[in-house]
């Protein structure tokens, strides 16, 4: 018996429940079933009386006679229902679903172990969609202390299949002698680390003895699942290094220079110091730089980015800086040109706007040298796209790209560049690799003099008038104001504020001549939005009604009040992203995040943890507890990644010491030559066999 062998031959499954596995769980094989983990257990060590029954508690367990069992209703409606009888009181058992299994599963006027949550309709207790066992089987007897519960869809319980059904083929599975489970991690790790052996844990796991037990065997099976992660990864981190031999960016030449002491504006922050000495200790070792820069929207990331792109200018190489969209990329040609008017560098603009004939020009002056500093938007990964020698590639608001998107710009060269990715907030996806150690971090943890913290608020539409009171005085001081919408139009499928319904409401609140209102949304062409942009940015309108268009890119300092509409539809990064609008000037500046009160429970968290901080790495610690950190390998940007047990956001202590194991092991036997670490091989090799995505930034 091998745990390769396919699902269907294990006793009491066959053919036809072979095939519901696989479709409905992914269980494929006897390992899939071993793996398909309790999602928790029970304890159904105590058995109550019906008397004692309260629509308040939790689950609990009641044994009794069934009977008068019936089914009522109409055909479109039906349920089925019965009684249980202890001698203390009746209980009533519904069943709305799978009726003809469960009248065929069970017997009237025999006694059952009945578990559910007790709730109360017309006065009478009753338990909704109970679980029923007979008291005298003895798997069930075996495991009524602490008992597994297992995801099982409804299509399953259809036909028959639930997490009692499941529970007995993971025992038949276990309990077969023939049934051999080798062991992935060496004598060492296991003593040293107080690991159980993986036979035990996976036992325990599923049938655990107590609480301590099932503990134990958790903690053993997360290390495992996060320790031949991390060698691949930190493997990935080491081959990078041997077989990408980075370009050795060594002069600190006239460029960087001239700039620093004679170009910028201001005096770069402690915080902006630092990251440009790690950026320069990278680039000058001859090892391809792999870095993120995190920092909040203000704190000076573009000038980091210049000044590196100088550095690698200076040593003979061209850079190019990837922006998400038109607005974006021509802020940072605009801010740049400025910076570098008075140096001998070449500053280019490229974007799908761009003209034919200006396109052309570009890709020739490109190839043969001519532009030193490319800026762009996806345009830059065209085919048409050639470097000379590109030193450097940049790309900035990286969540707004797909990694197969970054990955292009990557392989522009015949050597790989230096990869320098920014963001003000760190999806879930670039945190998880954070995390693991592949992707080195840099921080700009300090915004410049003079910057004020931004207030976020939350408010409902009862507070409505009140909000519109705060921003008629907020424009009388001279301010400016953004208001965002989720939608263009309404929506018949979609309740949420929709910006055309918002616009004429506004115009009203906010009549002409005393205020103008200027509108921007992805319908609009390239020139209306510019017109609209400059309206506002030239302080000739109060109020900028919008869609997300100007989540990145929109720098107009005199705008100190961002309002979002119908705040509970964006996820943490994009409400991030829309209050870093605000708070670019010295004054005081809000966000105010407009609401129903009826939202879901993760809506509340989300609006929460904006309200409790303005850390960029905080709200991304939120953000992958209630996302996932998208998948590690591949090109997913958001959802969970796939652990089988292991919990990115709970369990950072088990995955710390898995990768210091991680570290000790490949630093003393990286091939696993050594005795005592091959039976590591043959798991350490099923690891090595995804995709290579998470080599790209």
């Amino acid at each position: 018996m091998f745990l390769s062998t396919p699902i269907e031959y294990l006793k009491g499954i066959g053919p036809a429940r072979g095939e519901l596995l696989k479709k409905e769980l992914q269980i494929f094989t006897f390992n899939d079933l071993l793996f398909h983990f309790p999602y928790r257990h029970i304890d159904r060590s105590k058995v109550y009386k019906v008397k004692d029954l309260r629509p308040d508690m939790p689950y609990v367990q009641v044994k009794g006679c069934l009977y008068n069992l019936r089914t009522l209703g109409t055909k479109g409606g039906q349920r089925l229902v019965a009684e249980l009888k202890d001698d203390t009181g009746t209980l009533e058992l519904v069943w709305f679903q799978g009726h003809k299994w469960i009248k065929e599963s069970i017997k009237a006027n025999k006694e059952y172990l009945v578990f559910g949550k007790p709730n109360e309709f017309n006065g009478t207790i009753n338990i909704v969609h109970p679980n029923l066992d007979d008291p005298e089987d003895a798997a069930i007897k075996k495991y009524l202390h602490i008992m597994p519960m297992y995801n099982c869809t409804e299509k399953m319980k259809a036909r028959g299949v639930d997490s009692k059904t499941i529970m007995k083929w993971v025992n038949t599975l276990l309990l077969n002698p023939a049934f051999d489970i080798e062991e992935s991690l060496s004598e060492n790790i296991k003593a040293s680390n107080g690991l159980m052996d993986r036979k035990a844990a996976l036992f325990t796991i599923h049938f655990p003895a107590n609480p301590a037990e099932l503990a134990k065997a958790s903690h053993r099976l997360k290390f495992e699942e996060f320790f031949f992660i991390q060698l691949k990864l930190l493997r990935y981190k080491v081959k990078r290094h041997q077989l990408f031999n980075g370009i050795k960016l060594e002069n600190i030449g006239e460029l960087f220079n001239t700039f620093y002491h004679s170009c910028l504006p201001f005096e770069l922050t402690n915080a902006q110091k630092r990251v440009i000495k790690e950026i320069r200790a990278d680039v000058k070792r001859g090892i391809q730089m792999n870095r993120l820069v995190q920092g909040d929207v203000g704190s000076g990331k573009t000038v980091v980015a210049l000044m590196s792109m100088l550095m690698t200018i200076d040593n003979g190489y061209q850079a190019c800086m990837m922006a998400p969209t038109e607005i974006l990329a021509t802020q940072h040609f605009e801010t740049i040109h400025q910076l570098t008017k008075t140096l001998p560098v070449k500053v280019q603009l490229l974007m799908g706007s761009t003209p034919a004939r200006e396109k052309k020009k570009i890709y020739l002056q490109l190839e043969n040298g001519e532009i030193d500093l490319l800026i762009g938007t996806h345009a830059l990964i065209e085919n048409k796209v050639n470097f000379k020698n590109l030193g450097m590639a940049i790309v900035d608001e990286q969540h707004r790209f797909g990694v197969e998107q970054r990955a292009r710009l990557w392989q522009k060269n015949t050597y790989p560049p230096h990869v320098l990715v920014m963001t003000a907030t760190p999806i879930p996806r670039t945190l998880a690799m954070t995390l693991y150690g592949d992707l080195d971090t840099s921080v700009i943890d300090e915004l410049p003099a003079g910057r004020k913290p931004i207030q976020t608020l939350m408010r409902y539409d009862s507070s409505r008038l009140a909000v519109y009171g705060f921003m008629k005085n907020e424009i009388q001081k001279g301010r400016q104001i953004y208001i965002v919408y989720p939608l263009i139009e309404e929506s018949e499928k979609l309740d949420y504020k929709n910006l055309v319904e918002g616009y004429e409401i506004i115009c009203k609140e906010f009549p002409e001549p005393t205020y103008n209102v200027s509108i921007l949304h992805g319908r609009l062409k390239t020139a209306e939005k510019e017109f609209e942009m400059n309206r506002f940015i030239r302080g000739e309108t109060n109020i900028m009604v919008a869609t997300t268009v100007i989540e990145v890119g929109v720098n107009v300092p005199n705008a100190s009040v961002m309002i979002v509409e119908s705040a509970q539809k964006f996820g943490l990064s994009q409400l991030h992203q829309l209050r870093g609008r605000v708070g670019r000037g010295a004054d005081q500046s809000y966000c105010i995040l407009m609401s129903d009160i009826k939202k879901s429970a993760e809506a509340k968290q989300r609006l929460n943890t904006m309200v409790e901080t303005t850390d960029g790495f905080k709200i991304a610690e939120a953000d992958l507890k209630l996302r996932g950190p998208g998948e590690l390998e591949g090109t997913a940007q958001s959802g969970i990644l796939d652990l089988k047990i292991g919990d990115l956001a709970k369990d950072t202590a088990i995955l710390a010491l898995a990768r210091t194991v991680a570290e000790e092991v490949l630093s003393k036997d990286p091939e696993f030559k050594l005795a005592e670490n091959r039976a590591m091989a043959k798991f350490d090799a099923l690891y090595r066999k995804t995709a290579k995505w998470g080599r790209i930034s």
